[in-house]
């Protein structure tokens, strides 16, 4: 009955539910009584069966069924007068009584607070060894040790069930949190690959998309410009087309990626500064007067270095087009001979010849993609004038480095 009543407690309290448990074990001991009518414990006087007083007292001890997890110390106070009434009032004890008791009891050990219910643990197991010692020393080994038996059962018993139970549920509380706890560190961990993830598209996005289409803006501006020279307009067109052609490849390439969500075998190949030449290209063709000082050695770079490089250039040559048109722009790539090896990319411009591109070409974010693209790699980058014109200077360690996320 005690596991029956365990199983049914896993539910929020409920001053009904109790008190149907309370009925619950009044019915089980009149069944006892009827079943079993010598059961009864007679303390005093002759054994007649069940009386009014034993029944109102094991009455008493199950209606404190009703507050057995809701006012738990009350409860267990209510069953213990009615155990030590019936012995008082009519010298006897149902079982149902005593059955009554031990779940109380085992209620007052599982549902109150820790220190509480320590607090009831002490309180009982001490009480109990207290009456046993009495029982050995003033009745007699053979008695006493009845009454000991007796004590376990009814006392000890409930007692370490409830505590177990308790340390199990503590355990399981404690697991609970422990699993809330992963969940909102994966949800975060998730949310900042999301954010990682959106902000390295967005980057991509606009190396691939704003500094071609600006390329081609700036030099379709300049075919545009009245009494513009046939041959220089037919060379502009080319290069239109060929930025055009060139960015749609980059972007055929990236929506292949995100859509298959296979990076091991991709596409087709990053951009590198071996390429760096087709950039310079594009600058004279936009009408700057770029210089290529390259001192990086027949050395292989790493590819996400490379990269960076590239798009680091990239980018500072189409800021260079739009805020200093006609400018004389020099591009110095080297890599140091100290270890760790480091790539230094430098891109300076001097004044624009020309008034600078309308505002529809600025206010982008392409100096903030390239800070975060240096940082992918472990690297610094730099911005800033230099005495009449514009400096840009990326620092890429070559070797393993911490990369900020």
């Amino acid at each position: 009955m005690i596991t029956y009543l365990v199983n049914r407690d896993g539910g929020a309290p409920s001053v009904l539910r109790d008190a149907g448990t309370g009925v619950v074990w009044f019915v089980v001991g009149l069944l006892l009584i009827w079943a079993l009518p010598d059961a009864g414990i007679t303390w005093w006087g002759a054994d007649t069966g069940a009386t009014t007083a034993s029944l109102l007292v094991m009455g008493l001890g199950c209606a404190a069924s009703a507050v057995r997890r809701i006012a738990v110390p009350a409860g267990l106070l209510v069953g213990t007068a009615a155990l030590v009434a019936g012995p008082v009032l009519g010298g006897r004890t149902e079982i149902g009584t005593v059955l009554v008791f031990t779940d109380l009891l085992y209620c007052a050990v599982v549902f109150p607070p820790r220190r509480t219910a320590r607090a009831v643990a002490v309180a009982a197991g001490g009480v109990a060894t207290v009456l046993g010692v009495a029982a050995l020393l003033v009745a007699g080994t053979r008695t006493g040790t009845y009454a000991v038996l007796n004590l376990t059962l009814v006392v000890g018993l409930p007692l370490v069930w409830g505590l177990e139970v308790r340390r199990f549920r503590d355990l399981a509380a404690v697991e609970r949190e422990r699993a809330v706890a992963v969940e909102r560190t994966a949800a975060r961990e998730r949310d900042a690959a999301v954010a990682a993830e959106r902000a390295r598209m967005a980057r991509d996005l606009h190396d691939v998309v704003a500094g071609r289409l600006s390329a081609i803006a700036l030099q379709s501006e300049a075919a545009l410009q009245p009494g513009a020279d046939p041959a220089l307009v037919r060379r502009v067109l080319g290069t239109v087309r060929s930025s055009g052609v060139a960015a749609l490849g980059e972007m055929r390439t990236m929506i292949g990626l995100l859509r298959d969500g296979d990076t091991a075998d991709p596409p087709g190949a990053p951009a590198r500064l071996s390429e760096v030449d087709t950039l310079l290209d594009e600058a004279r063709s936009a009408g700057l007067s770029p210089v290529l000082r390259d001192g990086r050695g027949a050395a292989p770079l790493p590819a996400p270095v490379d990269l960076a490089g590239y798009r680091i250039v990239q980018e500072s040559l189409t800021n260079a087009a739009k805020h200093a048109p006609g400018s004389d722009v020099t591009v110095r790539l080297t890599v140091t001979p100290d270890t760790p090896r480091r790539l230094l990319v430098e891109v300076r411009n001097g004044p624009g010849r020309r008034p600078a591109a309308g505002p529809g070409l600025h206010g982008g974010t392409g100096l903030d993609g390239l800070r975060e693209r240096a940082r992918a790699v472990g690297g610094t980058l730099d911005t800033g004038p230099d005495d009449d014109g514009w400096l840009v200077r990326a620092d890429l360690p070559l070797g393993p480095a911490e990369v900020e996320r």
